[in-house]
């Protein structure tokens, strides 16, 4: 849009300048928007202050308010995408305020949850999740079991309190990874913040980020978000380092630090104990993989999902 300087520039420079400003005065105190305001404000409105103020009253009217004519953010048609102009009285002129606009305000609102959700490796439908979108059929009361202890945790967490997260498992595709982005999402309508982890690849990341020195940061990052989710446990390559060194220093410090964790697994606790014990290399070391399942069960409530595959 011109900026309206520049209208009254070409305007004054005209030899008809009488008539069309007579025709402007004309066409903005014909705006109801603007006989509005200086109703509302007829005790302020001095002699000769809506000619000192025409310039601004015409900006005014030709701009979208309250995201009139704006089908979206970003095609805004006023000067200042994102914000709409308000009429207020500064001293003997009336100039304009601009205050964003409901368009911006939902796109801010939008922007400040999706930061509280922080993600590794996670398809976008899932950060999108929420639990009135679960399916859930008459039988599948397990479905029910799992929103409802979900929900039941947000709650608990927004009072104060640090309740245990959940060990969801059950066969592929019955969508526990959407029910981890379901609770994230949630918790962001609280302002918790959370990150969700897809383990396998994060496990690989990991033993690539001894070249560049950056595993200690992503592990503290991991360690110490407020609430965290590790999907698909069970599924990455078992080693020793793995277990020992990334998962057992991840689950110990959260543990210490009272820090709710969730996690998805195709595994049940027993099958999840037997994974950890056996290394790729064939080794064989319950104890250790014993010392990880205390940790989880510690931590998370085991619940089973039952369901059909909905990936299918």
């Amino acid at each position: 849009m011109e900026h309206m300087s520049n209208s009254f520039k070409n305007l004054t420079n005209r030899p008809d300048f009488k008539d069309r400003y007579n025709g402007l005065k004309k066409q903005v105190l014909n705006n109801q928007d603007v006989q509005a305001f200086l109703t509302k404000h007829s005790t302020e409105i001095e002699e000769g202050m809506i000619d000192r103020s025409l310039m601004k009253l015409f900006e005014f009217i030709n701009q979208s308010k309250n995201c009139h004519d704006c089908p979206s953010l970003k095609e805004c048609k006023n000067l200042l995408q994102g914000y709409h102009p308000h009429l207020v009285i500064q001293g003997r002129v009336i100039d304009l305020q601009y205050d964003k606009c409901p368009n911006k305000e939902a796109y801010d609102e939008r922007k400040k949850h999706e930061s509280l959700i922080k993600s590794m490796y996670i398809p976008k439908d899932i950060l999108e999740a929420q639990f009135e979108n679960i399916e859930v059929e008459i039988d599948e009361t397990s479905r029910l079991k799992a929103i409802s202890l979900a929900q039941d945790f947000v709650e608990q967490y927004n009072n104060g309190k640090r309740p245990k997260g959940l060990y969801l498992y059950g066969s592929f595709g019955v969508g526990k990874t959407y029910f981890l982005g379901a609770i994230a999402n949630e918790l962001a309508s609280h302002k918790i913040s959370s990150m969700l982890v897809y383990v396998p690849e994060f496990m690989r990341e990991l033993k690539g980020s001894f070249q560049n020195s950056s595993l200690d940061e992503k592990l503290d990052l991991v360690k110490k978000i407020p609430v965290l989710m590790l999907d698909d446990l069970g599924a990455e390559a078992m080693s020793s380092w793995v277990r020992d060194e990334i998962l057992g220093t991840i689950l110990q410090y959260r543990m210490l630090e009272n820090l709710p964790t969730f996690f998805s697994s195709n595994f049940d606790f027993k099958q999840l104990q037997h994974h950890l014990a056996f290394s790729q290399r064939g080794e064989e070391e319950p104890v250790k993989a014993a010392r990880i399942m205390e940790r989880i069960k510690h931590m998370a409530i085991p619940i089973e999902l039952i369901g059909k595959n909905r990936r299918g």
